[in-house]
């Protein structure tokens, strides 16, 4: 396992409060860009978690966009949009990077997938070149399940020595999916990747070293896996599942 490269690819995450004249509107109005603090990401994975509404994806979606990405997801190659609501975060990001360029890299939006795929489904069906959907598998991403589609992304297209950016990559797969998606992203780390995940999903928190940053209202702290709400819900649901029933009903 890599713990450090110097830094991997981006090493921090800072906001240009020189530019913001006021914090009234989004995404400037959420709690965690009022109160800031550079963020120092791992050199492997680090994880960006908190409740609905907190800022995750946007977060991710300014990390992403600033680096170059399209606000929908895929490669840094893809420039399509089917509806243009991502904010101006990014206008307000520095992102300060390792000595080292990533050979790859991919953003993955769970809930604009769809989108990247009608649009590899569109590219491919223009003449001449290869055909992108070959590094994604081969397979129309359309002809499969959710969950298929996604592994298709980490599997095949994924190939290492790259910056992967994901928002919520477990929202198609099950258990034992997310449970071989920890293992995929050991692979890829072994291969000298850097990862940057928001989720809700302890079993993809529980990466070795990896790097917890939770988002509250009170701003942005780091946390280890067993003191997220995330972790205690779901081990009082399996332990005390009956008095957690009898609070609900």
């Amino acid at each position: 396992m890599i713990l450090n490269r110097d830094n991997q690819y981006i090493r921090e995450v800072c906001l240009k409060r020189d530019r913001i004249f006021s914090y009234d509107t989004f995404p400037l109005s959420l709690a965690i860009i009022r109160q800031f603090r550079d963020l120092t990401l791992h050199p492997n994975v680090t994880y960006i978690i908190g409740e609905n509404g907190m800022g995750k994806s946007t977060l991710l979606e300014g990390i992403a966009v600033a680096l170059g990405f399209n606000p929908e997801g895929g490669t840094l190659n893809f420039n399509f949009s089917n509806f243009d609501s991502h904010s101006n975060l990014d206008d307000y990001l520095t992102l300060v990077k390792g000595v080292h360029r990533a050979k790859d890299s991919f953003f993955f939006r769970s809930e604009t997938f769809y989108n990247v795929a009608t649009n590899i489904e569109d590219l491919d069906k223009e003449p001449g070149g290869g055909k992108i959907i070959d590094s994604f598998g081969g397979k129309s991403l359309h002809e499969q399940s959710h969950g298929e589609s996604f592994f298709a992304a980490f599997n095949d297209r994924f190939k290492g020595n790259g910056l992967y950016i994901l928002d919520e990559p477990e929202a198609a797969l099950s258990p034992l999916r997310q449970l071989s998606m920890l293992a995929r992203i050991n692979d890829l780390v072994n291969q000298g990747s850097q990862f940057i995940i928001s989720t809700h999903s302890p079993i993809l928190m529980a990466y070795p070293h990896a790097k917890i940053v939770e988002l509250t209202n009170d701003g942005m702290h780091e946390t280890k896996l067993e003191d997220t709400q995330h972790y205690s819900i779901m081990k009082q649901f399996f332990e005390d599942r009956e008095r957690l029933f009898h609070h609900l009903f």
